[in-house]
């Protein structure tokens, strides 16, 4: 094998065979095709494409460049990825409340990207926590809480992990293909028998229009089925965000207060609309119905939190969390009202501008090395369509001084748009369903 000839073929618009994919994935991950050869790749499959068989065949190299988990348990594994965006904090409930309903959940997530916040962030700022765990560990906590909330390891999808940080610098993210295999080289990596995958659109997303949205899902769960993976998209509205903070803290107790039973709203629904759907998947309910009423039980019941409880305990965070959480997470020191300066209907939010707000308060990175701060970012922002007077709080900042409350305060006034009627209302969370 050449890795010339390869890129060679993709450059004339020849899609490569299942063993040069094979071949090229397992040279990313030994280092036998150089970071040159492997930008090349990347551009190339951004301009020609694989097709569908090609990006099957990526995914599954991808996968297998690694250590693939095996499970031996009682009940279905399950696991939900969202393309991500603002206010979205759907894992930290929806693994738990499906454990509560009998699966098994290990989830293997990331880091905050860009303006979208990561759900790794988001458990540690849970004092004590560690998401990064052996895989004896990660055994014991799937096993032991049913869900389990984590970093990948060294050896889950090497391959993608170094084509990855190389397709950040070359340009080359965009790549329809590339999303796919990356996205579902981990997901499969971790020995999934039902997956189902968030596929968000609007202003705090990614992907802004609909149709790219429905694009990548298609060939997200096209790619994922014929991978072996039992899998379905749901495509959810993010014009504005999901749960009315934003922050890693202040996510984890916006996440609590559903968990416990004190709030709903569009993180519950949006929760329990995904774990329906994987409970169907897992044999666990007759039907989206059922499943819907399992989700909802598992939350109201508390049961939902018991299983995050028992989770927080095992990856070294406080062991009755659930039962006072508030006492337990970072509070900023400055907190700012944001005021409207004129009466009207919240017209847009720019739920990307919102996210880069908390990025610059410190609440994301920026570069890789940059620390986080846990405790800043917004809360009670206003939903769309909703009324207010001139002088009324549209946001909460949390800051850790003065100066970045002043800049984050400017940033969500310029990011709400009021007008003075409602141009339409406000469309629907699930916007589509996209199935195997």
């Amino acid at each position: 094998m050449d890795a010339r000839r390869i890129i060679g073929a993709l450059r004339d618009g020849r899609a490569p065979g299942k063993a040069d994919l094979t071949w090229f994935a397992q040279g990313l991950s030994d280092g036998t095709v150089t970071d040159a050869q492997a930008g090349a790749f990347a551009m190339a499959v951004l301009l020609k494409g694989i097709g569908e068989e090609g990006r099957v065949a990526l995914t599954l190299a991808m996968r297998d460049s690694g250590r693939v988990l095996n499970w031996d348990l009682p009940g279905p594994v399950l696991d939900k990825h969202s393309t991500g965006g603002v206010g979205d904090c759907v894992s930290l409930v929806l693994a738990p409340a499906l454990a509560a309903c009998g699966a098994y959940v290990p989830m293997i997530s990331g880091r905050g990207l860009g303006h979208t916040g990561g759900t790794l962030d988001k458990m540690e700022a849970i004092p004590g926590v560690s998401t990064q765990v052996t895989e004896g560990a990660f055994r014991q906590l799937v096993t032991q809480a049913g869900c389990a909330i984590v970093s990948a390891s060294g050896d889950i999808a090497p391959a993608d992990r170094r084509l990855y940080a190389i397709r950040d610098v070359t340009a080359t993210v965009e790549s329809l293909d590339l999303i796919t295999a990356s996205i579902l080289s981990k997901k499969l990596a971790a020995g999934l028998e039902g997956l189902v995958l968030d596929v968000k659109c609007g202003s705090g997303a990614f992907m802004k229009s609909q149709h790219d949205a429905a694009a990548l899902a298609r060939a997200l769960v096209s790619t994922a089925n014929a991978a072996g993976c039992p899998t379905e998209a749901v495509l959810s509205d993010m014009s504005q965000p999901l749960a009315s903070s934003l922050g890693n803290a202040l996510e984890v107790a916006a996440s609590m207060r559903v968990l416990c039973g004190q709030e709903r709203g569009r993180l519950a629904e949006l929760s329990i609309a995904l774990g329906a759907g994987l409970l169907l998947q897992g044999g666990l309910v007759s039907d989206i119905e059922a499943g819907a009423e399992a989700m909802e039980n598992a939350l109201t019941s508390g049961r939902a939190a018991e299983h995050f409880g028992r989770m927080v305990a095992l990856m070294g965070g406080p062991v009755r969390f659930t039962d006072d959480w508030q006492r337990f997470l970072p509070e900023a020191t400055v907190i700012r009202e944001v005021v409207s300066d004129r009466s009207g209907v919240i017209a847009a939010i720019d739920g990307e501008a919102l996210g880069l707000a908390v990025v610059d308060l410190g609440g994301g990175r920026k570069v890789e090395a940059d620390v986080i701060d846990p405790a800043v970012g917004l809360t009670d922002v206003l939903r769309l369509g909703q009324r207010v007077e001139a002088g009324q709080a549209i946001a909460r900042v949390h800051a850790a001084r003065e100066g970045g409350a002043d800049a984050a305060v400017a940033a969500v006034q310029a990011a709400v748009t009021i007008r003075d009627v409602a141009e339409a209302k406000p469309g629907s969370l699930i916007l589509e369903r996209i199935t195997g």
